[in-house]
């Protein structure tokens, strides 16, 4: 198979997903025979093949590629995985919605707009050990700012005093917020990890072209230090965690993706 293929393959997969659990959530009679695990698997498939195609994009003969288009694309993978776990588990079937399009444009973006940012072969087990758990934490920080956007949603029509529609397809809200702080939790840790893995094997952490993107995740890293502390200490929750996890992932965003689109996009 193909780039090409595994490419199209993938886009395929998350469409039929999207639209099935599309008809399933609204229960229209062709999905009645059609488990939600059945269209989960589906999404999965296409996580399989989607990471297929980036293996052939990022494992060049001359390095890694780690060009922006690939690192969306690769992160967006990671969060789709993600989503259809958490989906598999809770009825977070709405979060998956607005995932897989998202994962979709990635695909199409990275097969359209080629972009190059190499690793030399040959480059340290610490390098990619450091990639990997920033990839990981990245990915669900995300999916914990957009819990935090649902969370958010869900609250304001709750106050509002209706319940009905899409917000009752979410689960209950302290379940909402408790798979909040769950996902932010497990992604502070990998985030800690990532930091304390390239400030003590990486040399240029504070090189004059990073330096920014050390002290982004820095600042993020401490918002969500004081918002998991804040919340088993004093008992954050509501509005208080939503809008510190949303800065702190923008803090985050910027760290990897502003710097990335400016040197990779805008000053290429």
């Amino acid at each position: 198979m193909n780039n090409l293929i595994a490419t199209y393959l993938s886009f395929i997969l998350y469409l039929a997903c999207t639209l099935l659990l599309l008809l399933k959530l609204r229960r229209q009679p062709l999905t009645a025979r059609l488990s939600k695990t059945a269209i989960l698997f589906i999404g999965l498939a296409g996580v399989i093949v989607h990471s297929y195609a980036l293996q052939v994009e990022i494992l060049t003969p001359t390095g890694i590629n780690l060009g922006f288009y690939n690192a969306l694309s690769l992160i967006s993978a990671c969060i789709t995985l993600f989503a259809l776990v958490t989906a598999s588990r809770y009825n977070t079937e709405i979060m998956t919605l607005l995932i897989l399009p998202v994962a979709m444009l990635a695909l199409i973006l990275d097969l359209n707009f080629p972009s190059s940012h190499l690793l030399a072969p040959g480059s340290s087990n610490a390098l990619f050990f450091h990639i990997i758990t920033s990839l990981i934490a990245y990915s669900i920080l995300a999916l914990a700012a957009l819990l935090a956007i649902l969370l958010s949603v869900q609250n304001r029509f709750l106050h509002n005093h209706q319940p009905g529609g899409i917000i009752g397809m979410l689960p209950p809200l302290k379940t909402m917020e408790s798979l909040l702080f769950d996902a932010l939790t497990v992604g502070f840790i990998c985030l800690s990890i990532s930091l304390a893995s390239g400030l003590l094997f990486l040399e240029n952490m504070f090189a004059q072209q990073i330096a920014h993107k050390t002290v982004l995740s820095i600042i993020a890293w401490f918002i969500f230090l004081i918002l998991l502390g804040g919340r088993w200490i004093l008992g954050w929750r509501g509005r208080v965690a939503i809008r510190w996890t949303l800065v702190g992932f923008f803090s985050l965003m910027l760290a990897y993706f502003g710097s990335k689109f400016v040197l990779e996009i805008v000053l290429s």
